[in-house]
């Protein structure tokens, strides 16, 4: 094998798949990453067994056809290294490959392709296509409510549901919950998958050209999604999401209109201020007017009070204030809507005009 290629073409897909790649691995294999030439096109795969990313590039000359895996990391902190608009030649000699740039020569201990595993096939799969920039915006408005490490597994990821008309994305953490909604065409099936972490948070790195379209297959082990460059399998949790309809807030009667950027600022300030490890600020809503308060263990103090919309009943609950802060950061509207039923009830947070996302925050004693 051996191919010509400039640093910038390679570089990108290179970092892509590289960020697939599990750093400490039992199989030695796994660390690599699998280059492929076939006439004018050079494929790289990476894969952790769970999630596997193709990346592909258009070579300016054919290539001698080959495959090997190398070092992924340092494969990539050699290109990081070398200048702009440099060229790299990579050719394969038995169990080693050497990278040459310029002045630079590298050779690095490769392992044969022949050990690389592959992702099983998928079956049993419906396939859509939707625009890059939906599905991206999907996982930007309820990617950050995922759990990080909780023991009920299927909460480290984010539910997809599909039926005839609709995509929703659904995360929580068990405190919080995040959902989403886009219509979508060609489903012929209702379906819901949950799609792990580091699934959800790769997938998302490759929607980076809002006019180009993605494609979705869901079967009942896998997702895959792909573009034109880029082909991104993963193995879906195999578990039960929670019934995340009995979780949203119904006909909550007190209902609070605020202007997101005064309103994000006021809880930056008061966070400052709040329990490190708790977080607790406490909000007093009256007509009108809110007031958040935090303090810490070191007896200090924040007050800070803000004009609303608001005509319910006199209130005081306490929330996580990075709950509310992580709303606040990924709606764009002006204005934001949230709703209680009551001082002890959870916060539904919305846009005013209905919108396509909903969030509920649970209180917490203060």
């Amino acid at each position: 094998m051996k191919f010509v290629i400039s640093r910038e073409a390679f570089l990108r897909p290179l970092q892509l798949v590289a960020g697939v790649v599990e750093k400490r691995q039992t199989l030695p294999v796994l660390s690599n990453v699998l280059l492929e030439t076939e006439g004018q096109q050079l494929s790289l795969t990476g894969t952790d067994l769970e999630v596997e990313l193709v990346g592909r590039v258009s070579l300016d000359e054919v290539a001698e056809e080959g495959a090997v895996t190398v070092p992924a990391k340092k494969l990539m902190d050699i290109c990081r290294s070398l200048p702009d608009g440099a060229q790299i030649e990579i050719e394969q000699d038995d169990t080693r490959v050497n990278v040459r740039s310029g002045r630079s020569r590298f050779t690095l201990s490769a392992l044969p392709a022949t050990e690389f595993p592959n992702v099983e096939e998928i079956s049993g799969e419906q396939t859509f296509a939707l625009p890059q920039a939906q599905l991206r915006h999907v996982i930007d408005r309820t990617s950050f409510a995922m759990a990080q490490q909780d023991v009920r597994y299927y909460l480290n990821g984010m539910l997809m549901e599909v039926s005839a008309t609709n995509l929703r994305a659904v995360a929580t953490d068990g405190h919080r919950l995040a959902t989403c909604s886009i219509p979508v065409t060609g489903l012929s099936e209702a379906q819901q998958i949950i799609l792990p972490r580091k699934g959800v948070l790769e997938m998302a790195k490759l929607l980076t050209d809002p006019e180009a379209s993605v494609s979705l297959s869901l079967s009942t082990n896998h997702l895959r999604a792909q573009t034109e460059d880029f082909s991104f399998t993963s193995k879906l949790v195999d578990g039960k999401f929670p019934d995340y309809g009995r979780v949203i807030p119904k006909n909550g009667t007190n209902v609070m209109l605020a202007d997101r950027t005064d309103l994000r600022q006021v809880f930056n300030r008061t966070a400052i201020l709040s329990n490190e490890k708790y977080r607790g600020v406490r909000l007093v809503l009256s007509t009108d007017h809110l007031q958040v308060f935090a303090n810490n263990p070191e007896q200090e103090e924040a007050e800070e009070s803000m004009a609303v919309t608001y005509s319910g009943d006199s209130l005081e609950m306490g929330f996580n204030v990075s709950y509310l802060q992580d709303v606040m950061s990924v709606l764009d509207t002006d204005q934001i809507k949230l709703t209680l039923s009551d001082a002890n009830s959870s916060a539904l947070i919305e846009e005013p005009e209905g919108g396509d996302s909903m969030y509920v925050v649970m209180p917490m004693r203060l």
